[in-house]
């Protein structure tokens, strides 16, 4: 017996107090009555999502198994139908979705840029031609980040994957190294903006990070369809405001934890060296080149706006497209395909989660949950205005519960959405919706462990945690006001408002 104990202590892969403390959410929002205005079905789904919220935040086991748990757990617990057959369709009902093999099939589109070498070359000349100051190699990181942000919707893979490599490498040529004490000559700085560029470009396109086209779901079923925003509709909108943060983000990050080392003209001879290694363009990178030229025009819509609607593309099947071309290319091989964990990771927990927010709105919960909401603001007798900012904040500032954009999302946006519809006057709606979008990736710079990007770069040891939160506080609230203001002109041109 002894023995079976020890393996069990030593073979369990949960963490056990996270694990104890998430059974008792869910044993206890299973024994609590049930509210006034929700049904038994709609409870349980509620602690089951709420549990699995928990599970998540609290890192019981990876994300992936916490969705296996919260899809077991909705097909025995029979909930969303009569039948156990019944109950796992709903529990499998999203892996059909062309939103999840959107994300999952840009994912691996992705792997072009790491395997070819594209993204690191990339970064390398925007590295030469800006890196003289070490403000300029900030610039080139930045741009880097925009770049690719289109093509690469996994933003950990494009931010701690490609960006930071490059980041690490330019930094260790100036002897910036944690191990060493001396991270504060250029590499606290880098690492912040290699970080920072990250939630910016994530909110200007679809397909810059994994949870946007959920967004994009929620916002046109709160709007009724009336805000349904096309990869191309979305970069528009998104274009002015964003820029604009990308081009003051380093200066903000360079006032605010400014480097010991400010001239770095070493660093364009380091870039310069790096790409004459690499020597010219190789096949594969040129092919990765024009895929990625020939997503970014179907995903703009392009041959529609030539030809008429009749040549509009889904964005899901313009990325299945990009793939097939890569691997009969032979840019990537079906064996890069099967080994790209993080695909089909994604698969299983993003299609958890967008189930369980599907299965929430079927049984009334998002309703209910909306109503509380609507009626607590609608007594304080607030404007339009500020019930935009209330909204947009409180929902911002949460993050600071969630290790997951896409579990916060899941948790609270088509909520929160649904309330501003309800209180805000249709005239006012469109510029709401759009800072709730933006928001949405905005409040990735919040903490260390805010998204996947977050921990890889807090982790190479470049940032206390100090700086790293209040450096977030600062940029959050100063895209926030950016997005506000230059966004709210922006948009009142487009006619959002």
């Amino acid at each position: 017996m002894g023995n079976f104990l020890a393996y069990l202590r030593e073979s369990i892969p949960f963490r056990i107090v996270p694990a104890a403390i998430t059974t008792a959410v869910l044993v206890i929002l299973l024994a609590l009555p049930v509210p006034q205005g929700l049904t038994p079905d709609g409870k349980a789904m509620l602690a089951i999502f709420l549990t699995t919220i928990v599970a998540i935040i609290l890192k019981v086991m990876p994300i992936g198994v916490m969705a296996l748990m919260a899809m077991v757990i909705l097909t025995f617990s029979e909930v969303t139908a009569e039948t156990s057959s019944g109950a796992v369709t709903d529990a499998l009902s999203s892996f059909s979705s062309p939103l999840i093999w959107l994300i999952v099939t840009a994912i691996l589109i992705s792997i072009g840029l790491r395997t070819t070498g594209l993204g690191r070359r990339l970064g390398m000349m925007f590295i030469a031609a800006l890196g003289r100051r070490t403000i300029g190699i900030g610039y080139g990181l930045a741009l880097c980040e925009l770049l690719l942000a289109p093509v690469t919707p996994s933003n950990t893979a494009r931010g701690g994957g490609i960006i930071h490599p490059i980041m690490k490498s330019i930094a260790g040529a100036f002897d910036s190294d944690p191990g060493k004490g001396t991270e504060g000559k250029v590499g606290t700085y880098l690492a912040l903006v290699n970080y920072h560029a990250n939630p910016i470009t994530s909110a200007m396109f679809i397909t810059a990070t994994a949870p946007n086209p959920l967004v994009r779901s929620f916002v046109a079923e709160a709007t009724g369809g009336a805000v349904d925003l096309t990869w191309g509709a979305w970069a528009l909108a998104m274009l002015v405001p964003g820029l604009v943060c990308l081009l003051l983000m380093p200066l903000v990050i360079y006032l605010v934890s400014p480097p010991a080392l400010k001239h770095t003209p070493d660093a364009v001879a380091f870039a310069r060296g790096e790409l004459h290694a690499m020597g010219p363009l190789h096949p594969k990178e040129i092919v990765m080149l024009l895929t990625f030229a020939l997503l970014l025009l179907l995903w703009a819509n392009v041959p529609s706006m030539i030809l008429g609607p009749a040549f509009q593309l889904d964005p899901t099947a313009v990325a299945l497209l990009g793939l097939f071309v890569l691997l009969i290319s032979g840019t990537i091989s079906w064996n890069d395909v099967l080994a790209e964990r993080s695909a089909w990771d994604t698969l299983i927990w993003f299609g958890a989660l967008v189930m369980l927010a599907g299965q929430l709105n079927s049984l009334g919960v998002v309703a209910w949950f909306s109503g509380l909401m609507q009626g607590m603001i609608a007594s304080a007798n607030l404007g339009w205005a500020l019930t935009a900012a209330v909204l947009v904040l409180v929902f911002t500032f949460s993050h600071y519960a969630f290790a997951s954009t896409t579990a916060h999302i899941s948790a609270m946006m088509l909520a929160f959405l649904a309330v501003g519809i309800a209180l805000i006057p249709a005239a006012y709606q469109g510029f709401f919706v759009l800072m709730m979008i933006a928001a949405s990736a905005i409040m990735m710079t919040l903490t260390h462990y805010a998204t996947g990007t977050s921990p890889i770069i807090f982790g190479s040891g470049y940032v206390s945690m100090g700086r790293w939160w209040s450096v977030g506080l600062v940029m959050c609230l100063f895209e926030l006001v950016i997005f506000a203001v230059i966004g709210g002109i922006w948009w009142k041109l487009l006619g959002y408002w």
